[in-house]
């Protein structure tokens, strides 16, 4: 399978009032032709960030790529891109779906010409070719009476059909690489579920390889094809989606899957939740960043940064449970059921 997309050592910084705050210290991964790669992790560990770093969107300043390459296709290096270069790259090659379609659609523009928009500049289609290509993507989201709907304001719109709205702006141009920022964030769970349906349908019809941010493992389980953990701005463990979830290495890995909520999940009963804060960014630890809400925290987890360990050849996890020394740590039982993790299927 061939990379399409390659971050190497990627470093983001913000320069706040308080200090620099390394909001992505060291990423590494890379996307290969038509697969999905989810990036999983809590609130504020750097996954929104590194998603708009790759398309070069973030604010300069008050942030700054502080060093690493996102190489696509191989011999483009978008961190070098020139803002000219960027407009043409962006909806064309790599297109994003944001969190909240309310503030990501231009409330004063009709949904038809906002699509219609990204059509002209890079297919060079006259506005009459161009609101007829929209009206056929709606019909592709499946939103209903298309040609009804572009006519309209986003206000117009429920919140499932502004996000489908939002996935035919992103997937107009038919990109390479889509990059859905939780794209089920404030839509209730029968919405989510068709969302991630229709995503994984189009992406099957076009070929286009997902980037899926998100901060919910049980929202990838039947999605993505690789998964990456990310705590603190580093990624801590990747696998494939059957070894993160079959076979997780990482205590933070096990804390998500925990959280998730189980069928076997009786009434009223309390969902389990990780407590402590992230580690602050403005003086990151020398040591694991995990080890202060780790119950399985050594002495070495604090004074040194775990090296990544390879599992397998897809796994790797940075994890000093992993050093031979160090002692042996099962899987915490509420995750197995029957022998398997709870909450994999």
């Amino acid at each position: 399978m061939q990379k399409i997309l390659e971050v190497k050592d990627l470093r983001v910084s913000f320069h706040t009032y308080a200090g620099e705050c390394q909001a992505v210290r060291g990423v590494s991964f890379h996307v290969n032709e038509g697969e999905t790669l989810a990036v999983v992790g809590e609130s504020g560990c750097g996954k929104t960030v590194t998603s708009k770093a790759i398309m070069k969107l973030l604010p300069e300043p008050p942030s700054e790529i502080k060093e690493g390459s996102v190489i696509l296709f191989k011999d483009k290096n978008i961190v070098n891109m020139k803002e000219k270069e960027l407009r043409l790259l962006r909806g064309s090659e790599i297109s994003m779906i944001f969190q909240d379609p309310m503030t990501s659609l231009n409330p004063t523009s009709k949904t038809g010409k906002q699509i219609a928009e990204g059509l002209m500049i890079h297919r060079g289609m006259n506005k009459k070719q161009a609101f007829e290509e929209a009206v056929k993507m709606l019909e592709t989201v499946k939103i209903p009476n298309a040609r009804k709907r572009a006519n309209q304001y986003p206000h117009e719109f429920s919140g499932g059909m502004r996000q489908r709205a939002m996935i035919a702006i992103a997937l107009a141009c038919n990109p390479s690489i889509l990059i859905a920022d939780e794209p089920t964030t404030a839509l209730d769970v029968t919405i989510q579920a068709q969302i991630m349906d229709l995503i994984k349908e189009l992406q099957k019809k076009l070929g286009t390889a997902v980037i899926l941010v998100t901060h919910d493992l049980g929202v990838v389980a039947d999605v993505a094809d690789r998964i990456q953990v990310m705590y603190a701005g580093k990624i801590v463990e990747r696998g494939t989606t059957d070894e993160i979830f079959y076979n997780p290495k990482h205590p933070y890995t096990w804390a998500l899957l925990r959280s998730v909520p189980k069928l076997s999940t009786k009434n009223k009963s309390e969902l389990y939740s990780l407590k402590g804060t992230p580690p602050d960014l403005v003086s990151p630890p020398v040591g694991c960043p995990f080890a202060p809400r780790c119950e399985y925290c050594m002495e070495i987890c604090e004074e040194a940064m775990p090296y990544a360990t390879e599992i397998t050849s897809t796994h790797e996890v940075s994890c000093w449970l992993q050093h031979p020394m160090a002692p042996k740590v099962e899987v915490p039982n509420e995750l197995m059921v029957g022998g398997e993790i709870n909450g994999a299927s």
